[in-house]
């Protein structure tokens, strides 16, 4: 191979078929896979495949959702299903358009060590995980998708690499000593020779959209980008997509993990933001949480205040420069101006379940009414809502930390970094051994569980919701100014009025697990009659315990409304 003058290698190689593998010899001694390998069939540190990049696309005119109508789920495609691949999700796709999704974000696909991992260890960035089912079976689920009408986004990692097969380090500077993350050395986005590195990273993720007709991508713990330059990675990274998205007549989103209340991310470049089109909004989980399970300790110390819940629904960030206890210091910015479908929300995720020691999903922590609840607050609020995989119908497996590693002084690391993590909680048990193919095991979802019982009701309940969503603009309207949260002085009740010029929703919840409680709104000269009510019986397991709010409200009467513990009801404005 033969060095240029910005210092790649480049030599060609003529009559090489599809399904030859290859590797690198660095310096005539180490031997490297490719790092844009696009198939590495015998894993992390096996040679690298070519591969035949032609597919037949049958997805001319596809044209994914807007933001403010978007129902997103995220899923694992090792967990999803039984056989744990891309094309073992295609038979799911009539299921999740029934269910009123309309995009899947797949978390992360990119080669990883072994065959059971998050994802979060990816080293071969270009490469869809093989046993997955490689580029291939990736391709197929994407047209599948675009044929039915559902959009694709993926969960790409730009912060670090995974600890095992990262043959980066060989081949650059790619990473800094300057800088230190959860992870490691940081990448070098800032130093000498980044605009490589940068440039790396930046291809990788128009290859996605291009290659592979991706929609968005969902770029993990942005904040973890360290990088002083005049114009960041992130930044040029958001205005190159939007480039090629233009150029190429494409729809695409940006949408940023990120964790601390930054509104500057979602403004455009022209008000000096980033320019991206969204980005999680992990407040909302958080306020909720502590209102259903009462946990107090780690990051939820932050969020015992029920007062953060009204203002996370009027403005976004629950921390607008207040002084945080657990950071010990003052944090975020007010998003009060900003539109509300700039956010991604979700009452479960894979971090907020993953992340637990037992990786307790919610249907643990709570009970049914508290299910039912948070089922109605994901899907009338403001923001753009995301469901975890399984969530719609109380899936019971946990979501927990596994990995395959094959170096036996990592995976001792990894044991012990994982119960480090839980230090700051008061969890009881013995943490799950990442390692082991049981934990795995036990993370599979059991799809049959939403034929019958209460599973069957919850997942019933969050059709109609998104169902409701669908039908009635004033749940999906981003303008700030048509959203109003009231509340009581004392109880923790609120009312959530949503509004689309005339039409108008008003949703009452009361968060309170143990007392009822009644909260008054003023009524002038409309109506309003009830849509839902969460203790109707056809939403209850057994007969209601309580009688249900009344039917309608005339002009003029009061609108007041008493609620039992951990429920809701709905009204529209007539």
């Amino acid at each position: 191979m033969q060095r240029t003058a910005d210092g790649y290698f480049v030599c060609t190689i003529e009559r090489i078929s599809a399904g030859e593998r290859y590797l690198y010899r660095l310096d005539g001694e180490k031997e490297r896979p490719d790092p844009a390998s696009r198939s590495q069939p015998e894993g992390v540190h096996g040679p690298s495949q070519v591969i035949d990049a032609n597919f037949a696309w049958t997805d001319a005119g596809w044209l994914p959702p807007s933001r403010r109508n978007s129902v997103m789920y995220e899923l694992h495609v090792g967990t999803f299903t039984p056989e744990g691949t891309f094309e073992a999700i295609i038979p799911m796709i009539p299921y999740l358009k029934d269910l009123g999704v309309t995009t899947l974000q797949l978390m992360p696909i990119a080669q990883f060590p072994g065959a059971r991992n998050w994802g979060y260890d990816g080293v071969q960035l270009y490469a869809p995980h093989h046993d997955y089912g490689g580029a291939v079976g990736l391709k197929r689920l994407i047209n599948a998708c675009h044929e039915n009408r559902l959009a694709v986004f993926l969960d790409a990692v730009y912060n670090h690499l995974g600890p095992e097969g990262n043959y980066l380090w060989d081949y650059g500077p790619y990473f800094t000593d300057r800088y230190h993350s959860p992870w490691g050395e940081s990448l070098n986005f800032d130093g000498p020779h980044s605009d490589h590195v940068r440039r790396f990273f930046i291809e990788n993720a128009i290859y996605w959209l291009d290659e592979y007709h991706v929609d968005g991508l969902r770029l993990d713990a942005t904040h973890a980008l360290v990088d002083f330059s005049a114009v960041t990675f992130l930044e040029a990274l958001a205005a190159e997509v939007d480039d090629w998205a233009q150029r190429h007549n494409r729809h695409v989103m940006l949408i940023a993990e990120n964790d601390r209340s930054d509104r500057r991310l979602t403004l455009s470049r022209d008000a000096n933001g980033y320019g991206l089109a969204g980005q999680w909004l992990d407040d909302l989980h958080h306020v909720l949480h502590v209102a259903l399970t009462g946990e107090s300790d780690g990051y939820y110390a932050d969020y015992q205040d029920f007062a953060l819940l009204p203002k996370v629904l009027r403005e976004g960030f629950s921390y607008s420069g207040q002084y945080s206890p657990a950071r010990q210091r003052r944090h975020g910015t007010s998003g009060h101006d900003l539109p509300a479908d700039r956010f991604v929300v979700a009452t479960q995720t894979h971090d907020q379940v993953g992340n637990r020691m037992l990786g307790e999903r919610l249907t643990q922590l709570t009970t049914f009414d508290g299910l039912k609840l948070a089922a109605a607050l994901l899907t009338c609020s403001p923001y753009v809502p995301l469901i975890f995989m399984g969530e719609e119908y109380g899936e019971t497996a946990p979501f927990q930390y596994f990995v395959s590693h094959g170096d036996p002084n990592l995976i001792e690391a990894v044991r012990r970094g994982r119960a480090e993590e839980f230090a700051a909680f008061d969890w009881q048990g013995t943490p799950p051994d990442p390692q082991a193919e049981a934990t795995f095991a036990r993370c599979k979802l059991d799809q049959t569980l939403r034929e019958s019982g209460h599973h069957a009701l919850l997942h019933t309940m969050y059709k109609d919701l998104l169902a409701l969503r669908r039908s009635h603009a004033a749940l999906t309207n981003p303008d700030r100014a048509e959203t109003q949260v009231f509340t009581a002085s004392e109880a923790r009740i609120i009312c959530l009025e949503r509004q689309d010029g005339p039409a108008a929703l008003r949703i009452f919840m009361n968060f309170d697990r143990e007392a009822a409680a009644t909260l008054h709104v003023s009524n002038s000269d409309v109506g309003w009659r009830k849509l839902r009510d969460a203790n109707a019986p056809e939403w209850c397991l057994d007969a209601p315990a309580h009688p249900p709010a009344p039917d309608s409200f005339a002009p003029g009467q009061p609108h007041t409304v008493t609620l039992p513990p951990l429920a809701f009801v709905i009204y529209e404005r007539i």
